[in-house]
């Protein structure tokens, strides 16, 4: 993985999911990581087995609603590394509920998530990456970045905006910054648990009865991550065989 080994690497949501498990599998390959997210228990506990397994990882609590953390988190990440190569954009919620339930504070947290916590993290990035004149940016999106479905309306809404981020970074990155659009489907992560909704709870359980391992989409971002430079890895879906959605 002469491709990977030494890049610097931000992952966000990687106390858990597929953030924890992407965070693993790069470690392995000899990228030199800055974990970001909100429980510091997790995230030191995640480092050091990472640092044990002689791998190089540092972390930093983040919360991505708030810009002046997310923005340290870059600082910090170029002070202790000197460069920027990957952000992994993973931060995410999924509060499902149909419009008529008006949960507009989960809609609303959804937004600075999903939405604004993305664009916070690539303002802070991409004045980097310019300077290096290289640079990965690999959005988390979802098969519902790509179909709408009942009760998932708000959600799906934020999707298809990460989704478009990702084609709007291609579309200016003059020749330097790659961008990488991931929608995953069902994947047993963490995800599900901030539904609060009962009904809609219980139809996603069911959905995710057939869900795959996170380790699934990490090694789709660890391909992205080791094509050659010349190679940009615009879009991935990664579902489970047996899901229809």
């Amino acid at each position: 993985m002469s491709e990977i080994k030494n890049k610097v690497v931000i992952i966000t949501g990687a106390s858990s999911g597929l953030g924890e498990a992407t965070a693993r599998r790069l470690a392995k390959n000899g990228a030199k990581l800055m974990l970001a997210a909100r429980r510091e228990d997790r995230l030191k506990e995640l480092v050091d087995e990472i640092q044990k397994d002689g791998g190089t990882a540092k972390y930093q609590v983040t919360d991505v609603t708030d810009r002046s953390q997310v923005e340290e988190l870059a600082k910090s990440t170029k002070l202790a590394y000197e460069r920027i190569d990957v952000l992994v954009n993973n931060a995410g919620l999924m509060p499902l509920s149909p419009l008529d339930a008006a949960k507009v504070d989960e809609w609303e947290q959804m937004v600075d998530v999903n939405i604004k916590g993305v664009l916070y993290n690539i303002a802070a990035v991409l004045p980097i990456m310019r300077e290096q004149k290289s640079g990965h940016i690999i959005n988390l999106s979802s098969v519902a970045g790509h179909q709408v479905f009942s009760g998932g309306t708000v959600y799906c809404a934020t999707k298809f905006a990460v989704k478009a981020i990702s084609e709007g970074i291609r579309l200016e990155s003059h020749g330097q910054i790659r961008s990488t659009n991931i929608s995953p489907g069902a994947v047993d992560t963490e995800l599900t648990n901030t539904i609060s909704h009962d009904e809609t709870a219980k139809s996603v359980n069911e959905l995710y009865s057939v869900a795959i391992d996170a380790d699934a989409i990490a090694r789709a971002i660890t391909y992205a991550i080791e094509q050659p430079e010349d190679v940009d890895v615009n879009e991935m879906i990664i579902r489970p065989t047996k899901q229809e959605l």
